[in-house]
């Protein structure tokens, strides 16, 4: 294997022209590709922006992989499954059975609770009256994150366009999600993803990206399932009656200090 690799490099030396091997070559580097904006990529991102702003209702899966250094610096895989509803402009319901800490999330239009049942905490705070915003405060409050935000905004495109800087078509695939999809590659200042999308049923499928600013470069993966759009919502969705009697913490950032959980009392009976 070694002969054939030097013979293959001796034969490609041959090939160049005698000024690209002299000493004295000017080396110069490859100037970066512009920034490319296909009209099909958008047209297929418009689509299934479309797709999901119009429904009144949504229900799918996210399973989401991440990796992180080991102590050895070896790079390692976890991954989190969230159980998603949404019912707009401003109802959400996130489960998070595993893997980790099974916690539960829920937006009945009013607030926000974070609720985790095996330490039976729950954090309550006023909600903003758009989901976007209120994932937005969920993060400045606790750095709770879900890889499916853009998926659940009211204009999916119009969130991906404020920093969208490239966007081209990457080819046909058939081995995501058990549909055919189309494949594009997305690319703003801060992350750079692969988005696989059903080529009949315009829902997202697959997505990997990776963040220039995260000094690690680690690669992150949702894979989405069980798609359900425009169902009806049973009454209580929004809400988890246990939470009701769970000690109350504040929404806290991590490493900060919480306050000792406080149980609710039910309220004094008037006397007559």
């Amino acid at each position: 294997m070694k002969l054939s690799i030097w013979a293959l490099a001796f034969s490609a030396a041959l090939a160049l022209p005698a000024a690209a091997l002299a000493d004295d070559a000017p080396s110069k580097p490859a100037a970066p590709a512009a920034p490319v904006m296909e009209a099909k990529a958008l047209d297929i991102l418009k689509a299934a922006s479309a797709k999901l702003a119009a429904a009144k209702t949504l229900g799918f899966t996210a399973t989401s992989t991440y990796e992180r250094a080991a102590r050895n610096g070896q790079p390692l895989y976890y991954s989190t499954i969230n159980e998603v509803t949404v019912e707009r402009p401003n109802k959400l319901r996130v489960i998070t059975p595993g893997d980790g800490t099974p916690d539960e999330f829920y937006v009945d239009g009013k607030t926000m609770s974070a609720y985790v049942p095996s330490a039976n905490l729950v954090a309550v705070a006023e909600a903003p009256p758009e989901l976007e915003k209120v994932l937005d405060a969920a993060w400045e409050k606790a750095a709770i994150y879900f890889p499916f935000a853009d998926v659940i905004a009211a204009d999916p495109m119009g969130e991906m366009s404020k920093t969208l800087k490239s966007a081209f078509y990457v080819g046909r695939s058939i081995a995501v999600g058990g549909v055919p999809t189309d494949m594009i590659a997305v690319a703003g200042d801060e992350v750079a993803a692969e988005i696989w999308i059903g080529v009949a049923d315009h829902l997202p499928r697959q997505v990997r990206a990776v963040y220039a600013n995260e000094p690690a470069h680690a690669r992150y993966q949702t894979v989405f399932s069980d798609w359900r759009l425009d169902f009806p919502v049973a009454p209580g969705t929004f809400a988890n009656p246990k939470a009701l009697e769970a000690a109350h913490i504040e929404f806290a950032l991590p490493g900060a200090p919480v306050a000792p959980p406080e149980t609710l009392q039910p309220p004094a009976e008037k006397k007559p």
